[in-house]
């Protein structure tokens, strides 16, 4: 986006696709980025301000000089730089609406969900001594292919499947930093399915039987098997044993590594949704339906 972009029909759109003027002006009252018109005539040329600042590739002074060269707002770097400390909450819903908007409720259809973090070091030598970071944790959908979830925390904001509201009918997709039994409770208990990859001692294990159940040794066993495939417990300290499927894949290139992955879909619907697409080892499905 550019600085004459938000002055033409672009932003017009932009603005259109918020909701219109009244829309944008509510939210920014409703989430305190605008209170009153000093300074800044609306809430809209408040957002378009954010936006020269934030895209434009210029400085507070700048962008103050900026939106008055173009009769757009009158006020000092010092008061710009205000009115952005304000403005968090209300750029989060914002991006809230941009980003859900075209993502299908599960109503329609079994969502896909891909759940993921990433990070950013801090600025300034001091937060970099200290390991500070910025962690973003997000929620992917498929098929709508859009982020229909984004929370921003410091470095002690760990990646838990709880933060993020999950709907009936919904598939969650998570890595291993994901593999805590009581989020995933979380996730079972809003009637959504999960798939965790999970390092060997990711969790206690349980069999049927109610006792600890040895997964390394269970690995070692199958020593000429592509595929272990058996139900586990795993037990939460909120909530009751959770009864899921321990699926362990071997690597082929590396025939001493396993793909260990804990699920509640059953085998039919997980080789269809994660195994055969990638694999490219179309072999595994009858091994996993058996």
């Amino acid at each position: 986006m550019t600085h004459e972009s938000l002055l033409n029909d672009l932003w017009q759109s932009t603005l259109a696709r918020l909701g219109g003027n009244a829309a944008v002006e509510a939210s920014a009252r409703e989430k305190g980025a605008f209170a009153r018109a000093r300074g800044v005539a609306s809430a809209a040329d408040l957002l378009r301000l954010i936006l020269a600042y934030c895209l434009g590739g210029m400085g507070l002074r700048s962008t103050s000089a900026w939106a008055a060269s173009v009769g757009l707002a009158d006020l000092s770097n010092v008061a710009l730089l205000k009115r952005l400390r304000k403005c968090g909450p209300w750029m989060e819903h914002l991006a809230s609406l941009l980003l859900s908007g075209g993502a299908q409720p599960a109503t329609q259809g079994r969502r896909i969900r891909l759940v993921d973090g990433t990070t950013v070091s801090k600025a300034g030598r001091e937060a970099k001594n200290d390991n500070g970071m910025w962690r973003l944790h997000c929620a992917f959908d498929l098929p709508a292919e859009r982020f229909s979830f984004i929370e921003l925390t410091d470095e002690k904001g760990g990646e838990r499947l709880d933060r993020i509201p999950f709907a009936k009918g919904d598939i969650v997709i998570a890595d291993r930093g994901y593999m805590h039994p009581d989020p995933l409770a979380h996730v079972l208990e809003q009637g959504a399915d999960v798939i965790v990859r999970t390092p060997w001692k990711g969790a206690r294990w349980y069999g049927k039987n109610g006792r600890p159940f040895d997964l390394l040794a269970a690995l070692a066993a199958a020593e000429t098997a592509d595929v272990l495939d058996r139900p586990i417990w795993v037990l939460p300290k909120k909530a009751a044993p959770l009864p899921l499927r321990l699926v362990a894949l071997r690597k082929p290139k590396q025939a001493a590594e396993w793909v260990i992955l804990v699920t509640s879909l059953e085998a039919h619907l997980l080789m269809v949704l994660l195994l055969e697409p990638h694999t490219g080892a179309p072999e595994i499905s009858p091994r996993l339906a058996a």
